[in-house]
């Protein structure tokens, strides 16, 4: 069987007295995409977080592509143990943030290609040469030479996520990729999203928008107050959802 790219295991994540997470499981298998949905405050941002140890869990196991996090201390001490294996781990599992998060001072060509260049030590011009294939496979070759600022919001998360594309990461971690856009933006960002499903990319995506996940995930996931209340298939969690809750998410979702 094939080792699943990314495993969450009984995570509890607490910021002080505030549980968050309490004892949540994930699988995401090479190739396949996992969409995260639930209420504000439900956790899936910060399991998203725990996932590539932006936040660290007080519990659990966290293991990527079958090697768990070697962890020192315990409760809200524990901390990564190999520093290398947490790099490691960060460089392949790339983020596309909320918020864009590009450096306003680098043209859009210089934001994509810096971390190939000096995380991973690539060569300059290959590096080069990838970011403009990749900004030209998000549909935004033409932006090279321009500053984050002279981009429209979707433009800007494409160009995020042609940087996730350039560190040529195991999986890709989508933290409401399309919340701060307004709705034609939205779509320019999720076609981007569905490409990258149909060419087989692993991806973790946290999302509000329940046509996004029903059609490009493999498995769906429900939290409610830092639990698992429901997952499955899209066309089962959506067509024949089990749990009140879920169902009055949903109701409530389409209402909005």
């Amino acid at each position: 069987m094939t080792v699943p790219v990314i495993e969450i295991r009984d995570l509890h994540k607490a910021y002080g007295p505030l549980e968050v997470l309490k004892g949540v499981n994930i699988v995401a298998p090479a190739g396949n995409v996992v969409s995260l949905i639930g209420s504000s405050g439900s956790g899936k941002s910060t399991l998203l977080r725990c996932a590539n140890l932006l936040e660290n869990s007080q519990q659990g196991d966290v293991l990527f592509c079958g090697d768990p996090v070697r962890w020192k201390g315990a409760g809200h001490a524990r901390q990564p143990a190999d520093k290398a294996q947490m790099i490691r781990i960060r460089t392949n599992l790339s983020m596309v943030f909320q918020q864009f998060n590009l450096w306003a001072h680098m043209t859009i060509l210089q934001n994509v290609m810096e971390a190939p260049v000096t995380v991973l030590r690539r060569d300059r011009a290959e590096a080069e040469a990838a970011a403009r294939g990749y900004l030209d496979k998000v549909g935004i070759g033409d932006k090279c030479d321009a500053y984050p600022a002279m981009l429209s919001g979707g433009q800007q998360q494409r160009a995020a996520i042609a940087r996730a594309l350039c560190m040529e990461p195991k999986a890709l971690l989508f933290d409401e990729p399309t919340s701060a856009l307004d709705p034609e933006l939205e779509q320019e960002v999720v076609r981007v999203i569905k490409s990258l499903a149909e060419e087989g990319r692993t991806m973790l995506i946290v999302t509000h928008d329940m046509r996004l996940a029903a059609d490009v995930s493999d498995h769906v996931v429900f939290l409610h107050q830092g639990r698992i209340e429901e997952e499955g298939a899209p066309e089962a969690l959506f067509g024949n959802p089990q749990t009140e809750r879920l169902q009055g998410f949903l109701s409530a979702t389409v209402a909005a």
